[in-house]
């Protein structure tokens, strides 16, 4: 795979897009819902997407502040019905499916990142009294967030809702009461969208389009060479890709071109005429004129 500096990567490095699904070894009634599809599906309709947008949205949003608000234990421990960021996130799982930021990757693996992030942030600047921890929390929120970006970008996890998980527990006093205890329910509250997302999505739609690397087809084979004319790379202005057409050899000693030896005979026939033939019809010259 060839990268942006355009240094070729290895089939064997973990960036490379994987020719093989290991997903088409499973029954087609359990891969169909992990996202599998033996070929590239049609685009849906525009009503399609919308309606199953609405529908997804709704039941993965519901579902986990029902499961938040009615649970004795996390009502127990102070948890809020939702983390406002998934609300972003909804909007790229269940409306932007094909896009690499909605894959389960970004998803689960984004809102981790941001999660402990914050919470490490936040217990670093804890450590400060309560006066200058006011004074500086906006510094805090914004090392916050700013570290998460670059912990995401390294881990190939970036998902941008998870910038907001990442400044909560900086700036809403709810969740960084719970401390520590802001992972397992991020990460609880990822599985519920994804499972939501999963048995949703891939009723009309798919979902996801990759789960840790992309799945390319192989490459086409090699096109036939052109029998018309001979395409060489431009030596002129070296831009790669660039290519100029040769025109075919002219075919001498045809018909409709004069052969390059009667070319050379009648040119030493010029040079081989002898003084004493010139001087005969200089004779006869003057002769015609006297």
């Amino acid at each position: 795979m060839e990268s942006k500096s355009g240094i070729i990567a290895p089939a064997n490095h973990p960036t490379a897009p994987r020719t093989r699904n290991l997903l088409g070894r499973l029954p087609k009634s359990i891969s169909r819902w992990l996202g599998y599809r033996p070929t590239a599906p049609p685009p849906s309709p525009n009503y399609v997407i919308w309606i199953w947008s609405f529908i997804g949205a709704f039941c993965g949003l519901s579902i986990v502040q029902a499961l938040f608000s009615r649970t004795p234990h996390f009502i127990e421990k102070g948890v809020p019905p939702i983390i406002a960021s998934y609300g972003a996130s909804a909007v790229l799982i269940y409306g932007v499916l094909d896009g690499p930021l909605a894959q389960p990757r970004a998803l689960v693996g984004g809102h981790f990142v941001g999660a402990l992030i914050g919470t490490c942030i936040s217990k670093l600047f804890g450590l400060l009294s309560e006066e200058k921890f006011e004074e500086v929390r906006w510094v805090a929120a914004s090392l916050a967030c700013a570290t998460a970006i670059v912990v995401m970008q390294m881990t190939a996890t970036t998902h941008p809702p998870a910038g907001a998980t990442a400044f909560l527990p900086l700036l809403d006093p709810s969740i960084r009461a719970m401390s520590w205890y802001y992972l397992p329910v991020i990460l609880l509250t990822s599985i519920v969208c994804l499972a939501v997302a999963l048995l949703l999505n891939n009723i009309q739609r798919r979902y996801p389009v990759f789960w840790v690397a992309p799945v390319v087809m192989p490459p086409p084979p090699p096109s036939q060479p052109n029998t018309v004319g001979d395409t060489t790379p431009n030596s002129y202005d070296g831009a790669p890709g660039s290519a100029e057409i040769r025109r075919p050899p002219i075919a001498w000693g045809t018909s409709a071109t004069p052969t390059l030896t009667s070319t050379l005979d009648v040119n030493n026939m010029k040079k081989d005429r002898s003084p004493s033939r010139d001087r005969r019809s200089e004779s006869a010259v003057s002769l015609a004129m006297a």
